[in-house]
């Protein structure tokens, strides 16, 4: 008689539960995200030092990326015959707090006045001169062992992810109204992604470039 691997109530406890929690579960607030733009997207007043340390503080809202493989299918005397496809890569949405200095929203409206004016149709033709890469990073709530340091003084990075070849395609409206109160401006921006990488606790590549 087959093996069913019928589990015993006993195995099932709340405790059992607990046991494989040990790291509390990962948490979607705890994360950052890390912007770069092309040199001649920085406001003039700015630098791209003070916009990636301000977008890891104001992109509120961001995702880990999925994992996509078509299938192909052949069919096959009524019947369709699945094999494996090409991978492709979601655009990566993201929500911005607006600040007053309006830098992170200027930042990316530039970028996108490089790609193509708004004037004309002018704009850069080099995908090298105008595509940067990102990162969006989980953190823990507490040290990961091994990680460096192992130091209740640093938040852990869980898992990184990095955006190559990002650049925006659609930057969203920001409503005004009267009747808006207590609340405070935010924007999304859609970018499109080349591929990614998927790295650990210590920027290493785990999937990806050179993996």
């Amino acid at each position: 008689m087959a093996n069913l691997n019928i589990p015993n109530t006993k195995d099932r406890t709340l405790d059992a539960f607990k046991g494989k929690m040990v790291g509390g579960g990962a948490r979607p607030n705890l994360f950052e995200c890390e912007l770069f733009f092309p040199d001649n997207a920085i406001p003039v007043d700015s630098t791209k030092d003070e916009i990636a340390d301000k977008s890891r503080f104001l992109v509120k809202a961001a995702q880990l990326p999925a994992s996509n493989i078509a299938p192909i299918l052949i069919p096959f005397r009524g019947r369709n015959l699945k094999v494996a496809g090409d991978r492709t890569f979601d655009p990566w949405t993201i929500t911005i707090i607006n600040d007053v200095d309006f830098k992170i929203r200027t930042a990316f409206e530039r970028w996108m006045n490089l790609i193509n004016k708004h004037e004309d149709n002018a704009g850069i033709t080099d995908p090298t001169a105008y595509q940067k890469d990102l990162f969006v990073r989980q953190l823990g709530r507490a040290p990961v062992s091994g990680s460096t340091p192992d130091s209740a003084t640093q938040l852990p990075v869980l898992k990184m992810y990095k955006f190559h070849g990002t650049f925006p395609t659609n930057i969203s409206d920001i409503p005004l109204s009267y009747d808006s109160s207590d609340t405070l401006e935010e924007f999304t921006v859609e970018l499109q992604v080349q591929w990614v990488d998927v790295q650990d606790s210590q920027s290493q590549t785990q999937i990806g470039t050179g993996a």
